[in-house]
């Protein structure tokens, strides 16, 4: 199975080629935007077929990080894999940043429990944690500090992600950390992704609403408001006429 993985996560714009049944990676295209991926993901794409010596007509799936991650990274990755997937008449296949990152930090402390963990601002941490055998126990949810750093200490896992740090200093005393990174690798979603075959459409996983509110000011009332129906007023019909 010739399977292309997307990731806009994070500041990465990432894209590769992997052969699930050979387990290698053909090829691949990462860029480090920050912003932008809507106006690079193509090029990414295509750069990673071309290196990976196939054409979109010879893909049997695309795998997506679905997050927890930045608001409108997450869509135009989801988005682009849904769309190619329709177009293709192929599955697509969300993996989250944090089993992603569990992942990582499993081959690197094998045989462990794993608690991914993001720095989400306001005081939030992203959290999964995952038992021995990589399987979810609790989340993704939004988590305090404090209570991400109960769980690593109860489950004595091993911490990755961008709060790991964190917690480690909030429970003050060591641990074993894997990758302190937003997203992970872009053939660790493929892998994942071939392991878990198709399923449901991806979507976005979002931990908390957009950073981006309209501002109370720019919003206008609704003619009429007081009788609960747009253009009817107090003591007038229909556009404000006398009744």
């Amino acid at each position: 199975m010739k399977m292309l993985a997307i990731d806009c996560a994070a500041s990465l714009c990432a894209a590769c080629v992997y052969d699930a049944g050979a387990g290698v990676e053909r090829g691949r295209h990462v860029l480090d935007l920050g912003k932008g991926h809507a106006e690079h993901l193509m090029a990414v794409i295509e750069a990673a077929l071309k290196a990976g010596g196939i054409g979109y007509r010879e893909l049997d799936a695309v795998a997506v990080s679905i997050g927890p991650g930045s608001f409108t990274g997450l869509r135009v990755g989801v988005s682009t894999a849904r769309g190619l997937a329709l177009a293709l008449k192929i599955p697509a296949i969300g993996v989250t940043t944090l089993e992603a990152l569990a992942a990582e930090a499993a081959n690197a402390f094998p045989g462990r429990a794993v608690l991914a963990a993001l720095d989400g601002g306001r005081e939030e941490i992203h959290a999964a944690l995952f038992d021995k055998a990589l399987a979810l126990t609790y989340g993704p949810a939004v988590a305090t500090l404090s209570e991400a750093t109960g769980m690593a200490v109860n489950a004595t896992a091993v911490l990755a992600g961008t709060a790991a740090p964190l917690i480690a200093a909030a429970a003050g005393h060591g641990f074993d950390i894997g990758p302190v990174v937003a997203t992970a690798d872009i053939a660790t979603y493929a892998r994942l992704a071939a392991a878990k075959g198709a399923g449901e459409k991806p979507k976005p996983l979002y931990l908390r609403g957009a950073d981006a509110k309209p501002q109370a000011g720019f919003i206008l009332p609704r003619q009429g408001h007081e009788a609960g129906k747009p253009g009817f007023g107090k003591d007038h019909g229909p556009k404000g006429k006398k009744s």
